[in-house]
């Protein structure tokens, strides 16, 4: 099949990429070494106007340009910042301004030149040495429009993380957040470990998985809707501390607060209990929040989140009584409220009713952070009762402006009790749900001995909405799950016949 013929606009870049062959030079760049990062050459930089700064060596994408015959303006972008370019005809050598002639909005240079503020007091690289590092043969998004286009962005997210600002900084303060995690629990004494993503029986939690087929073997297999019931077994085995944080697969909905591929943190304790969760999850958040540098009380959308602790701890019919206006074991109160919600009733266990009536008059008026805490135990059949109340488990939420963002349980250890209610909760089910099928495998392991413990699973993607203010899971993963583009409709407004009519589109009046 032939290329398609380029436009007129691609085919500009492809005239300036055979310019830059004819100069001799390698149009796709070659190892740069010695560079900094730019936020390191911001910090080298002189303070006053006319003093002269240290040579740098620095490379970047350039974003903006603004030509004046002999002395052009730059601005060129790393990871960690933008600085101002300066290119004066005097200063470089006929081969370096003619490559400068070559240079695209979106290439990738290489920089060596002197610090020094401009007289507008414009941090600013005067440049020595241009070096191609590569030639971008693909047009950037006009500037108040294409950048704008939110389903463009999403199936390019490249083009999101360069030319909108504070997309690359959040998706980096993910890394740092989870980075940040991982530290709080090694130094915790917790190990960190990898299980198997395809399960033989999808168990651990209560959701629809991906179903896959094994060639070889021929045998059916999940992605896996939870980590929970292999680190189990390995707290069995003698991990005593142990958590993993990886990729779970659920077929369900697609919302801002839901993705049907998202990232977990599981974590287990032997001889700890829902107590023990507390205290960790809020010392890995605090910590996180931290990490980041911005204070305990950061925004959220037009509120705000205080994350100092300690936070408050309030029981699930305390909250209920308080926000649903009746006690929980109030049977013809609560359906009275359910019906009014038109929540479904007939034939639903009354635990049941009581949840569905605690999410909706409950759980958006928690702003939090607050710990929910003690469940009605029908309602968590891998927790542990109260000794001194069957009736309740011992099991926590942890809610941040109406999200749930932890759930936790002092861990049921005991294998007859643990079988018996698999089976109640399996009765009934549909064969295509999870969990329709026992997994004996982990209650082989609980007959050998699980010591007490607590166990907690956070949402990491949900925990990196709530610290960098992002109102959308899509927001905070790098390739959300898309539909499919519409045959023959082709890509949502990349800058093609829509762009304006000179390829300097994003030229602005840099400096001087």
């Amino acid at each position: 099949m032939k290329s398609p013929k380029p436009n007129r606009l691609e085919a500009a870049r492809l005239e300036k990429l055979q310019k830059v062959k004819d100069l001799g030079m390698d149009p796709w760049g070659q190892r740069f070494d010695d560079h900094i990062p730019i936020s390191e050459a911001r910090e080298r930089c002189p303070e006053e106007p006319g003093t002269d700064g240290d040579t740098v060596r620095v490379a970047g994408r350039i974003m903006l340009r603004n030509n004046r015959g002999k002395l052009k303006f730059y601005h060129i972008k790393d990871w960690s910042g933008r600085i101002q370019l300066m290119v004066s005809r005097g200063d470089l050598s006929d081969e370096q301004w003619e490559l400068i002639g070559a240079l695209d909005l979106g290439d990738l240079v290489g920089i060596d030149g002197a610090l020094r503020v401009s007289k507008t007091g414009e941090k600013t690289i005067f440049a020595e040495k241009i070096t191609m590092l590569c030639k971008s043969l693909a047009q950037p998004p006009e500037k108040f429009h294409g950048a704008k286009d939110v389903e463009m962005l999403l199936r390019q997210r490249s083009i999101d993380l360069i030319y909108n600002d504070g997309v690359l900084e959040r998706m980096l303060k993910r890394t740092r957040i989870i980075h940040s995690i991982r530290q709080t629990l090694s130094g915790a004494g917790f190990t960190e470990v990898e299980t198997p993503v395809l399960h033989a029986v999808a168990g651990g939690a209560a959701a629809r998985p991906f179903i896959t087929e094994h060639n070889t073997l021929g045998i059916e297999l999940f992605m896996r809707i939870a980590l929970e019931l292999h680190l189990k077994r390995l707290m069995v085995g003698g991990v005593e501390r142990v958590f993993e944080i990886g990729r779970v697969f659920r077929n369900e909905g697609i919302d801002a607060t839901h993705n049907p591929e998202f990232t977990m943190i599981e974590i287990y304790q032997a001889y700890g209990d829902y107590q023990s969760m507390m205290d960790l999850v809020e010392k890995i958040v605090v910590d996180a929040t931290e990490v980041l540098g911005e204070g305990m009380v950061l925004p959220w959308g037009d509120e705000q989140i205080d994350f100092t602790p300690p936070w408050p701890r309030r029981t699930y019919a305390e909250l209920f009584l308080e926000h649903a206006g009746c006690d929980i074991g109030d049977t013809p109160a609560v359906t009275e409220i359910a019906k009014r919600l038109e929540i479904e009733t007939d034939g639903v266990h009354p635990d049941v009713v009581v949840n569905k009536v605690f999410e909706e008059t409950v759980e958006d008026a928690l702003r939090g952070p607050i710990f929910v805490t003690d469940y009605p135990a029908s309602l968590c059949p891998l927790t542990k009762r109260k000794s001194d109340n069957p009736e309740i488990a011992e099991r926590f939420e942890l809610f941040i402006h109406g999200m749930e963002l932890a759930n936790a349980y002092t861990e049921l250890n005991d294998p007859l009790l643990q079988d018996e209610l698999f089976r109640t909760q399996l009765d009934g089910l549909d064969e295509e749900d999870s969990m329709a099928k026992l997994d004996t495998e982990f209650l082989e392991a609980l007959k050998i001995g699980m010591p007490p413990a607590g166990g907690m699973g956070v949402g990491i993607d949900r925990l990196v909405m709530l610290l960098t203010n992002s109102r959308s899971i899509r927001d905070v993963i790098f390739f959300p799950l898309l539909k499919p583009e519409s045959t023959g409709g082709g890509p949502a407004a990349t800058i093609d016949d829509k762009t304006p009519e000179t390829p300097d589109s994003n030229e602005t009046n840099s400096d001087e």
